[in-house]
């Protein structure tokens, strides 16, 4: 398994109770596909730098995983039709590259 981080943007209008049951739906099908989440650090609300479809807020979440590829790409799709999710971006946590001895 892979090394990931994830960061998305849940809709401001969304309420605690909601948003909070969002964050744990989107990390169980992380783990439901065989993935295993080490970290989750909320970011909590932010301004945006630009208007993102009338919006000038969001809720940030950060979620550090590890996973197969399969695992990524369902989650990457689940996560574009999600009407409460406004951006997201899932990048490869890789170890640094150590430089060859001379």
């Amino acid at each position: 398994m892979k090394k990931y981080e994830v960061m998305y943007i849940v809709n401001a209008n969304v309420e605690e109770e909601k948003r909070t049951a969002l964050i744990e739906s989107l990390a169980g099908i992380i783990t439901d596909h065989g993935g295993k989440i080490t970290k989750t650090n909320e970011w909590g609300m932010r301004d945006f730098a630009y208007e993102i479809d009338d919006m000038t807020k969001g809720y940030y979440v950060v979620v550090n995983f590890e996973a197969d590829n399969e695992c990524v790409a369902e989650f990457d799709r689940l996560m574009r039709i999600n009407a409460n999710v406004v951006r997201f971006l899932i990048t490869r946590d890789e170890a640094p590259v150590q430089e060859a001895k001379k």
